[in-house]
């Protein structure tokens, strides 16, 4: 009975470590916060949490998120020069008219820092909050 025991709790170890291994590659997950802000509308900041693995890109974790969240949703375009640029969130777009865009930012202690690549190259650190802020240019 003990031995039958055993063995069903090494099976049982065995396949959440294949799981597991399956899930991310078998790597650690780093946790991350992931808020959407619009400045120009009285929208409730939205704030989501996910993973990303050690030297995963952000568009990983966002795919995450709108994987097992259905009201989180964005999309983005392809320049061949440049790569991604994120072109909407939660159905807001930006608009070249209104001289909107979605600025991707890492915040820390309450300062903000731009990030200087997009959704597709950067790397989240562990714990990182990334900030989706809807907000205006001027040329």
């Amino acid at each position: 009975m003990a031995s039958t025991r055993m063995t069903l709790l090494f099976m049982g170890l065995l396949l959440f470590s294949i799981q597991e291994a399956l899930t991310n590659g078998g790597q650690k997950s780093l946790p991350i916060r992931l808020s959407v802000v619009n400045d120009l509308s009285n929208m409730t900041p939205e704030t989501y949490f996910t993973s990303v693995v050690p030297k995963g890109v952000l568009l990983g974790a966002m795919r995450r998120i709108q994987e097992t969240q259905p009201e989180f949703l964005f999309t983005v375009t392809e320049d061949p020069n440049f790569g991604l640029f994120l072109e909407s969130v939660n159905g807001v777009a930006g608009n070249e008219k209104d001289q909107t865009y979605w600025e991707i930012l890492s915040e820390d202690a309450g300062e903000y820092t731009r990030l200087d690549v997009g959704i597709g190259c950067y790397t989240p650190s562990e714990n990182e909050h990334i900030v989706l802020r809807f907000s205006t240019w001027s040329k």
